[in-house]
């Protein structure tokens, strides 16, 4: 458990540390993403971002086990 949260911390920390970069990234705007603008409401679906965060996601946990 103390390993688990020590790596969370770590990760935290370098989640701040990056995130002026990663504010940069076009993520949750990429093409494929599904957004509807009604008069009276709107609904936005980032699903390629998801893919994308997924397969990425996906990697670094293969790579890393």
């Amino acid at each position: 458990m103390q390993k688990i949260l020590i790596i969370l911390g770590i990760v935290v920390l370098l989640a701040g540390l990056f995130w002026p970069v990663v504010r940069e990234l076009p993520l949750g705007r990429l093409p494929g993403d599904i957004s509807v603008k009604g008069e009276k409401y709107s609904f936005y679906f980032p699903i390629v971002t998801c893919i994308v965060i997924s397969i990425i996601v996906s990697l670094l946990f293969k790579f890393f086990k």
